[in-house]
């Protein structure tokens, strides 16, 4: 269980509202984490208000999901001080944490598929009958009435398997409202949303501050944190850099707290000279999911895939790739057409495919680093039919320092990498096959400012030397930056296209969303 130690009244824990000092729901003060010889906290500070919406923002490895874990339960610090209430605190589980009135929302809640969405909220504190029967009854009613407040559509006798990530997330927040949560933590809660459905988590984050929660927003969208946050704590190597209203500070001031240094957001892919078509799709379909999508990408050129989640793009590039089985159309490599449904096959035209899901579809997360960045180039390695721990172990530390790769040991689990550091490791692996054809599939998701900087300027690069890229992302501002074609696909249909000189971030939502482009 969570315990006291008396109650601590320090004269620097607080804020002003005008007329006195305002104890914060929660605080951290100068705490520490160590895994071995890894310092994952080194000076870690925080403060969470009642009313207030605090963004939690810093690069992959700066400590933001190890104080998760130290406010979920997880860990346990091993130096500094935690106030919930103003009671000095330590939660020693999960449990804990959940008693005292803090519900952690992470990017991907983890929900038994089997049980219904009332059943999973209510998981071993359901309401009981006589003989201690379950009474399903009041537990669904009380969820209809949470999701009511919530303007959610969904039933609670619903089973779980096949939610969506926004739904699951919608109820991970029911749960917390029936625990009566003080503070809520929200783990990067829309990496994997729509437009639509990122409005919608706004809308209840709103409603929750109005009810007097604590919450704490964590992300990578700066735009994000502008738009909904009170208040920011930027976090740098496992310390505390700065903390202010998100009113007082400019995007530029916290990119450079988060980084360090003075990064350029405003990069945009110069003009580049282009050379013969590499990939010809044409009129490629897979029943009720895509049809009929016909383009080409040439040498030296970096063609985005664009439109709303759900409008087939990862469908799409899953069929060139040979990981999805189409049933219609063609997919050519320099004039060769492709067997369909043969990843082996695209690999050896020279096509390497990113995918949207690393941990899922791109990385073993128990496999060592260095067998990861190796793993697809496995074959050049082996001599005699033998592979070589050396010569895995030397290309993999090439590679590792070609991505600028930041990890301890090569051979750890690649789990143990940063979300970003994860993200190069899955490039490495493809680009040291030295593709024809790069696909990536949302490149920069979940990953921070200064990482995004460094995945951008390779693509630059990979197209510099005449690599023909295709990418697919969520993101605009990314789209506009690095695309000099930008496709636009609307419900598993090819809509419209735009020259980099024609697109603004206007005519593709119109062209994602209507059929009609913005003049």
């Amino acid at each position: 269980m969570y315990y006291h130690r008396g109650t601590s009244t320090l004269p620097e824990v607080g804020k002003n509202n005008g007329t006195h000092m305002v104890t914060p729901t929660l605080a951290l003060k100068h705490v520490r984490k160590y895994f071995g010889a890894v310092h994952a906290l080194e000076d870690a500070s925080l403060e969470l208000f009642a009313g207030e919406i605090h963004a939690l923002v810093g690069e992959n490895g700066a400590g933001k999901s190890t104080l998760v874990k130290i406010l979920a339960g997880l860990h346990q610090k091993d130096a500094g001080e935690m106030l919930f209430e103003n009671f000095e605190t330590t939660f020693t589980s999960p449990k804990d944490s959940i008693d005292s009135g803090i519900a952690v929302i992470y990017q991907e809640p983890t929900l038994f598929p089997d049980l219904t969405i009332a059943e999973n909220i209510y998981m071993e504190r359901q309401p009981r009958r006589s003989f201690n029967r379950i009474d399903y009854e009041e537990m669904n009613s009380s969820v209809s009435s949470i999701f009511a407040s919530l303007g959610v559509a969904l039933d609670p006798r619903q089973v779980s398997i096949g939610l969506s990530i926004a739904e699951q997330q919608l109820v991970e927040i029911a749960k917390a409202l029936t625990l009566n949560a003080k503070v809520v933590v929200m783990d990067e809660p829309t990496a994997a949303l729509s437009a639509k459905e990122v409005e919608r988590l706004f809308h209840i984050a709103k409603t929750l501050k109005a009810q007097g929660v604590a919450i704490l927003f964590i992300s990578h969208r700066l735009e994000e944190v502008f738009r909904l946050c009170d208040r920011v704590t930027v976090m740098r190597d496992g310390r505390f850099v700065m903390s202010d209203l998100t009113e007082n500070v400019s995007e530029e001031t916290l990119v450079r707290a988060m980084v360090g240094r003075d990064v350029d957001l405003s990069e945009r892919s110069e003009q580049r000279s282009v050379h013969e078509v590499v990939l010809e799709v044409e009129r490629l379909s897979e029943e009720g999911v895509f049809n009929d999508i016909s383009f080409s990408v040439r040498a030296g050129e970096v063609v985005a895939l664009s439109g709303l989640v759900g409008s087939g793009r990862s469908e799409v590039v899953g069929a060139i790739f040979g990981i999805r089985r189409y049933d219609y159309g063609s997919v050519k490599v320099n004039s060769t057409q492709l067997k369909k449904g043969s990843p082996a096959r695209a690999m050896e035209a020279g096509i390497a495919l990113v995918p949207e899901d690393r941990r899922q579809q791109g990385l073993v997360m128990e496999m060592a680093i260095s067998r990861n960045i190796a793993l697809a180039s496995l074959a050049s390695l082996k001599r005699f039919g033998v592979l070589s721990s050396k010569a895995e172990k030397n290309f993999s530390k090439d590679w590792a320092l070609k991505l600028r790769l930041k990890y301890s040991k090569l051979t750890s689990p690649v789990s143990t990498l940063s979300g970003g550091n994860q993200q190069k490791v899955v490039l490495a692996k493809w680009l040291s096959r030295s593709p024809k054809v790069l696909i990536v599939d949302e490149p920069t998701r979940g990953i921070d400012i200064g990482t995004k900087v460094e995945v951008h300027r390779l693509i630059f690069e990979l197209a510099r030397t005449g690599v023909a890229v295709l990418v697919v992302s969520s993101e605009l501002p990314e789209v506009l930056a690095l695309s000099d074609r930008i496709l636009v696909m609307r419900e598993g249909s090819l809509v419209g296209e735009f020259e980099r000189s024609q697109a603004t971030e206007e005519k593709i939502i119109a062209l994602a969303t209507t059929t009609k482009a913005v003049a």
